[in-house]
């Protein structure tokens, strides 16, 4: 067996397999792109101290996306308590192309929205709307894309075998300020909890370090 039907087995191993599951949180192909730039021809797959260094790369770019999309939906918190949509339409664009990065792309179709809705558009792109008809589907669709982070950050956190939640000190320093949309919702925050089920992983991601063909 070599190292990549070894890590193939480690995915699927005492888990159902969902491929639905999979199509639905990440855009394989974009995530497959990722992998490909792993620096993995060497792994020793019977020496465990390598664990470590397997899809460092790509590891960390994913841990550094999380970071940056839990930041910028406290931003988007803040510019939504403000009714600053030009700042909500700005940080929308933004997340939404780290998201299509990554392949995260629930993420990113929530993110597209928000950043029409800024611009008092229907998530289309087209039509217009009034201020306080945006404000509410914003707040919608920041709740929605919350938890869609819960979800890729759960089901990537396996693959890696690793946790990307937030560090338990940051979550003390947030304690004292709930976010306004949980507060208006009276929702938690859904960026420091667990997703319900499991996250699950299908022998659909590939580690072949080869990039496919475009």
């Amino acid at each position: 067996m070599n190292s990549n039907q070894e890590w193939d087995s480690k995915l699927s191993e005492d888990i159902e397999t969902d491929e639905d599951l999979e199509i639905d949180i990440l855009d394989i192909d974009i995530f497959n792109q990722l992998l490909a730039m792993d620096d993995d021809d060497d792994y020793d797959e019977d020496n465990p101290q390598e664990d470590e260094d397997l899809h460092k790369f790509s590891r960390d770019i994913v841990s550094q996306y999380f970071d940056q999309a839990r930041t910028t939906f406290a931003d988007m918190e803040k510019a939504l308590k403000a009714k600053d949509l030009s700042k909500l339409s700005s940080l929308g664009h933004f997340l939404k192309g780290s998201s299509a990065t990554i392949g995260v792309k629930k993420v990113m179709e929530c993110c597209k929205h928000i950043q029409f809705l800024g611009k008092l558009q229907n998530i289309n792109g087209k039509d217009s709307m009034d201020e306080e008809q945006a404000l509410k589907l914003i707040t919608q669709e920041l709740q929605a894309g919350k938890k869609e982070y819960v979800n890729a950050r759960d089901f990537l956190g396996f693959f890696y075998e690793c946790s990307f939640a937030p560090a338990k000190e940051d979550s003390d320093a947030n304690e004292d300020s709930k976010h306004d949309v949980s507060q208006a919702t009276g929702q938690t925050d859904f960026l420091s909890e667990k997703s319900d089920a499991p996250p699950k992983a299908s022998p659909g991601i590939s580690t072949d370090s080869t990039p496919k063909p475009s």
